[in-house]
């Protein structure tokens, strides 16, 4: 059988990919070695972990907020198993709906495992040990990434896991330790806390969510720490020990001291590598780079020409969002458009509560490129729709241009910022100054008039309600 594109994987990019070629009329194959599709993303990520999230918040609210709304619930309770059964439908629904779209727009479905026979030709190894070859005359590697761990650590993956295991749990934890200060393990953390587990996060760099800009950094841990959880930056973490049901981590602080933490459960979240794992890259000479990662050009297209790599297996930020753009952008490309990604406005969020999300640069990253800048800030607790639903922790943080006044960065923490966050890239896409923004008329009451008045701050300095 000969295809114009063969995808290999599933995911958020794979599937889009596999879509987009098709609309472009295209024949169009997809191979996926599990039994549902939708990867990671919607199978043990973003889709299973935000149902947790919701169903934990929703308790959570109960027991802390409901009296604030005089409402009054005596003793709630939760059932974990009934939380855990709504998050395997919520999987269900949407990986049926890859299935659906697979259908409706003639993409061909073989499930197996799919590797490299030649630079044209992919060998789908099944289930049952048959298998098959197909034919195509362009390949997208959409195969997107697991779990790291450290190389001292040997995940059980029972006591000592994953998030893959963190999100298929029986039980919640009584204290759960957490390696990693990043997206999924402070997600994944504030899950297990709002339902009663003590968790503790141990993070290496000096402060949790490193990479994002440093003011967001702070006011998330001061939330969290205020929610319960606690922190332990700046600790080196050297070994993690099960004993029974008792897992013990030691770290080095950065005094150099030895620090013991003890809890029934271990979540490794120090993020995530490139899956290429037989595949058979080397057979046809696809060139990959130190971290493992397929290399590509800004076409996102390997070393061999007719074959191309997207998502968590490339560089970049491993976020479902960005493969998804990566694979219309390989589609459109292949089918003769000219497309293009600006990866410097691809969105981060963290679905906590408050949430967080930031797009563009930050100010350290302006600051070591000598960029010229103003900052300007809103608090949530300053805003009638805050104040109205109780959700007052967070800002909106504007820089732009000092000499141009264009937005350069937008950071946010608070009620529905993940959503927010697409005003200020769309603004960005357009270069939009701040002025352009805090001219633009907001709705009354609602959360997005941070943005304008944030906006308004980093403009002429002068917020009007602040």
């Amino acid at each position: 059988m000969k295809y114009d594109i063969i995808v290999i994987g599933s995911g958020p990019g794979g599937y889009i990919s596999a879509v987009r070629a098709s609309q472009l009329g295209k024949k169009v194959a997809i191979i996926e070695k599990y039994s549902t599709l939708g990867g990671t993303c919607l199978n043990v990520g973003c889709i299973p972990s935000k149902a947790l999230l919701d169903s934990s918040h929703h308790y959570y609210d109960a027991v802390n907020h409901f009296d604030e709304h005089g409402i009054s619930v005596e003793n709630p309770t939760f059932d974990f198993g009934k939380m855990v059964e709504r998050k395997a439908k919520v999987v269900e629904t949407t990986t049926g709906g890859i299935t659906y779209l697979m259908d409706k727009n003639n993409v061909d479905v073989f499930e197996g495992l799919g590797s490299f026979e030649d630079a044209t030709h992919v060998k789908i190894t099944k289930n049952d040990g048959s298998s098959e070859i197909i034919e195509g005359t362009n390949i997208i590697i959409a195969t997107g990434s697991k779990p790291s761990t450290l190389p001292f650590i040997s995940l059980d993956k029972e006591r000592v896991i994953t998030s893959t295991e963190a999100l298929k749990l029986t039980e919640v934890p009584k204290h759960l330790i957490v390696i990693g200060g990043g997206v999924i393990g402070l997600e994944l953390g504030t899950v297990y806390k709002r339902l009663g587990a003590n968790v503790t996060v141990v993070e290496y760099a000096p402060k949790i969510t490193p990479t994002m800009d440093a003011d967001v950094s702070k006011e998330l841990t001061k939330v969290l720490k205020k929610q319960g959880i606690k922190f332990a930056v700046s600790h080196g973490v050297t070994s993690v020990e099960r004993n029974g049901d008792e897992v013990i981590v030691k770290a080095n602080n950065k005094k150099g001291e030895e620090v013991t933490f003890t809890g029934d459960y271990c979540l490794v979240a120090v993020g995530r590598k490139a899956y290429t794992e037989g595949l058979g890259l080397e057979k046809i000479g696809v060139e990959v780079n130190e971290r493992g990662q397929v290399t590509t050009n800004d076409h996102l297209q390997t070393n061999v020409s007719n074959i191309y790599a997207i998502g968590d297996v490339v560089k970049g930020a491993m976020l479902a969002h960005k493969a998804e753009e990566e694979g219309v952008v390989v589609a459109e490309y292949l089918a003769g458009e000219k497309p293009h990604i600006d990866y410097n406005l691809i969105p981060g969020i963290v679905y906590t509560w408050p949430e967080v999300a930031a797009v563009g640069k930050t100010e350290q990253e302006l600051k070591d490129a000598k960029v010229d800048y103003k900052v300007g800030k809103f608090s949530m607790r300053a805003l009638g729709r805050s104040r109205a639903s109780g959700d007052t922790d967070g800002f909106v943080k504007v820089i732009a241009d000092k000499n141009t006044d264009e937005i350069l960065g937008v950071h946010m923490v608070g009620a529905r910022v993940a959503d927010l966050i697409m005003e200020a890239a769309v603004a960005m896409e357009y270069r939009a100054s701040a002025e352009d923004l805090a001219r633009i008329c907001h709705g009354h009451p609602t959360y997005s008039e941070a943005v304008k008045e944030a906006a308004k701050a980093a403009w002429d300095g002068k917020p009007l309600n602040a």
